[in-house]
């Protein structure tokens, strides 16, 4: 999927439920002094300037494949961005850590893109990166069930297996690479406000395909499909909705 029409706003949303997986990634990466650190699909960059105050000594450069995220991007002395697409950038040094937070899984065949960057470190760099791993949760579920029923003829094109890999395979991958690697899983229960929570989460991720194919009055049509479904799958409770959220989570070192 091209991520070059994302609305920030939206995808901004649960800033601070999507922030947390970040941090407790990078919590992980034991890099004490690098000199040059990668965020991979940064975003607006809010969290690529948080690496900026993690590694007070390093020049970070952050990108992202989105120009109205990119042009949201904070400035900074020792703080770059840049428009790059993740399976196109190429850092033209080595790199002290790259880090990827909830990107790799919008890219096909992504494994070989983390095989070229793990080649890429710096000797002692780290590789960090988490995506969701949420693809059978009834909130994808559902979504995929539309797509190859009611809206088929429209969407059907665009359902797809499982973007991503269980901890166990991404282990075996850079393991298999000469790194030293911790990977897990973490189900985080979210606890979401307002009415059409789950539907407003997915918005402005897993339905961005969809809603970028949709013409407007089939696209509201979509989302009232989309959200009478996900209310019966979540049901809204008196202090919000619980939304579980797999994600998996890797830190390697070269």
């Amino acid at each position: 999927m091209s991520r070059d029409v994302w609305d920030p706003a939206v995808y901004g949303r649960y800033a601070d439920e999507r922030a947390r997986p970040f941090f407790e990634l990078v919590a992980r990466i034991a890099a004490e002094r690098p000199g040059y650190v990668v965020d991979a699909g940064c975003g607006t960059g809010e969290l690529t300037a948080a690496l900026a105050r993690r590694w007070p000594e390093a020049f970070v450069h952050g990108f992202d494949s989105s120009p109205a995220m990119i042009g949201r991007a904070p400035a900074g002395d020792r703080l770059t961005f840049s428009v790059d697409d993740v399976t196109r950038w190429r850092p033209g040094r080595s790199v002290d850590v790259i880090v990827s937070n909830a990107v790799l899984q919008w890219v096909p065949g992504h494994r070989e893109v983390l095989a070229r960057w793990a080649a890429e470190l710096a000797p002692g760099g780290w590789l960090a990166f988490q995506v969701p791993g949420n693809f059978d949760a009834p909130s994808h579920a559902l979504v995929r069930e539309l797509c190859l029923g009611a809206w088929r003829d429209r969407l059907g094109d665009l359902v797809r297996p499982a973007p991503v890999d269980d901890p166990a395979g991404y282990l075996d991958l850079l393991a298999g690479l000469g790194c030293r690697v911790d990977a897990w899983e973490t189900t985080y229960l979210h606890v979401l406000p307002g009415d059409d929570a789950v539907l407003s989460w997915i918005t402005g991720t897993a339905l961005r395909p969809m809603l970028d194919r949709l013409e407007p009055g089939e696209a509201a049509d979509f989302l009232a499909d989309c959200g009478a479904l996900l209310r019966e799958a979540y049901p809204r409770r008196s202090y919000g909705t619980v939304f579980p959220f797999r994600r998996v989570f890797v830190v390697a070192r070269r």
